[in-house]
């Protein structure tokens, strides 16, 4: 099984290295030999303290929502719209894997397409627990135009085959399902990992309940 951090790797993104300059690269050549090594020296001491703190700085780091039972968030983009509120209706696109699968992408609202061939956003309303309380503990956190990834411990996750979203495709619903509750593996113990969910989360829009 691959570890949750890698599974979660692409929020991280990459720093890449420092570049010579061009008036570095001019001097170097016109330099003797020894003055040469020692200012390579003298640079490399100066660039990686500076390049290290670059490269910390800029890996974000995910928090945890308070009371949410240890859903987990980085905000990918801050939304400027509305806060949704019990009973209203909103609409996300969202992107879900499974850690337990090295991170197996299950269903993605982006392929759900209407008859124009436009991704159709999965729709619900807030506070009727129909859904899985992960991605209403994120949801009820973000504003409209946001972009939110989670990552869903399995108490917040899927606690049957009921609860939405569910993927319309009947093979990754039934590996997104034997897998979570396989219980062979949950008999050993591995219920705790087993269902740790991985979303990204865009809210679209918000219905307000009258």
């Amino acid at each position: 099984m691959v570890s949750l951090s890698a599974a979660v790797a692409p929020a991280a993104g990459v720093v890449p290295p420092a570049q010579k300059t061009q008036a570095f690269a001019v001097a170097e050549a016109h330099a003797p030999t020894i003055a040469r090594r020692h200012l390579l020296l003298a640079s490399a001491a100066s660039t990686l303290p500076a390049a290290a703190a670059s490269a910390s700085a800029a890996v974000p780091s995910f928090a945890e929502i308070p009371g949410s039972g240890g859903v987990k968030a980085l905000d990918l983009r801050e939304g400027s719209g509305e806060v949704p509120a019990d009973g209203d209706q909103v609409a996300i696109h969202y992107y879900g894997r499974l850690a337990a699968k090295q991170g197996w992408r299950f269903d993605s609202t982006y392929d759900h397409k209407d008859g124009t061939g436009d991704p159709m956003p999965f729709v619900f309303t807030v506070g009727t627990g129909n859904v899985i309380p992960g991605i209403e503990a994120a949801v009820k956190s973000m504003r409209v135009g946001g972009l939110r990834r989670v990552i869903i411990p399995p108490s917040q996750g899927y606690q049957n085959t009921s609860q939405e979203p569910i993927p319309p495709n009947f093979f990754d619903r039934q590996r997104l399902f034997t897998t979570i509750f396989n219980p062979t593996r949950l008999a050993n113990g591995e219920g705790s990992t087993l269902g740790t969910l991985i979303f990204d989360i865009e809210l679209i829009s918000i219905r307000q309940h009258s």
